[in-house]
């Protein structure tokens, strides 16, 4: 069911993000928590919109490693079927009697054909087996350019490496609430600078009896941060200004909310431009919760400990129950904060 709540006429609406309006043609999230999008394409074939290449390069490393193992595999057992089926007779070299030892033996000269290593005992000296021997080098020439191009690729792909915390919060902020939720760079040396940081919210209204899906961007508290060596935190204010001023954790169902978050900032590693993408459906929005510190200092107090494992903790809280930050000494709410 869509939303009838008034919206603040002085939220920013957002008709660029890509997504449509048409509440009744989409299905689950837009965008998925590892940043991709949820979408699935047909009416044309699937080797038309398949592309090898790119999901070679984002696959996960064990199964990259074992797709480039099978392919070996497979590869030199159907040349050594070809071989074998050419007749033994065609090489010379082999010692071995039977045929399941003859079979080994030319299975191990494909190998050594595939990768031009070419140890010499076995070698072909009739006409068919020298065309299949021809055919396999140049198909190891090509297959190991191939793979040496996709493990560059893969080692020098530009990646972000962030860590989003698993749920959004609406925690007491000031005298009011704030939407939040933090990521932090969790890869050593990979530090973001010049960060900048976009926020999209989507959801369902009813506009000429129909439902449609509306999109705000949200003012944060800091859309930019010059460096990223520690966790940073988005809040965005719900104040008169917000799309979700008045919104209930009911409300943001009925609605169907769900958050779009863009980072985008430059790598020293890499020399380029990192992007991560992620999004919040509203039962993944937790209300009357805050964030607990993530960072804490070393024995020595030399240095600052960033705590990973604590991304995602969080602990309840009642609005009531935090200090509004101007009514407290600043002593006070920071000895509050420690003790969280």
């Amino acid at each position: 069911m869509a939303h009838h709540r008034r919206i603040s006429p002085f939220s920013k609406i957002n008709n660029d993000t890509g997504f449509g309006t048409s509440a009744t043609s989409v299905g689950g999230r837009f965008v998925n928590k590892d940043g991709t999008f949820n979408t699935r394409k047909e009416g044309i074939p699937v080797w038309e919109r398949y592309s090898i290449f790119h999901n070679m390069l984002n696959m996960s490393r064990w199964r990259f490693v074992s797709i480039v193992i099978i392919f070996y595999l497979l590869v030199n057992l159907g040349f050594s079927v070809l071989y074998y089926f050419i007749g033994s007779e065609q090489f010379q070299g082999m010692i071995a009697q039977t045929g399941w030892q003859k079979f080994k033996e030319i299975y191990f000269f494909s190998t050594e054909t595939f990768t031009t290593v070419g140890y010499g005992r076995v070698n072909p000296i009739g006409d068919s087996a020298n065309f299949v021997a021809s055919i396999e080098a140049i198909t190891g020439f090509l297959s190991l350019a191939v793979f040496t191009g996709l493990v560059y690729g893969r080692f020098s792909k530009p990646e972000s490496f962030l860590m989003f915390s698993e749920n959004a919060l609406v925690s007491p902020y000031q005298d009011k609430t704030a939407l939040m939720f933090r990521f932090v760079s969790y890869k050593d040396n990979h530090v973001l600078t010049d960060v900048d940081v976009r926020v999209n919210l989507g959801f369902q209204v009813i506009e000429n009896e129909k439902p449609v899906y509306k999109f705000f961007t949200l003012d944060l508290e800091r859309q930019r941060v010059d460096s990223l060596p520690m966790n940073f935190t988005v809040v965005h204010p719900i104040d008169e200004n917000s799309p979700l001023n008045g919104f209930s954790a009911d409300d943001m169902k009925t609605a169907d909310v769900e958050l779009y978050v863009l980072i985008r900032g430059f790598d020293d590693v890499y020399s380029n431009i990192v992007l991560q993408r992620t999004s919040y459906t509203y039962d993944e929005i937790l209300f009357e919760r805050k964030f607990v510190p993530m960072y804490k200092e070393s024995e020595d107090k030399n240095t600052t400990i960033i705590q990973l494992q604590r991304l995602n903790e969080f602990i309840e809280v009642k609005q009531a129950l935090i200090p509004n930050q101007a009514d407290v000494p600043a002593t006070e709410w920071l000895k509050d904060e420690r003790n969280s």
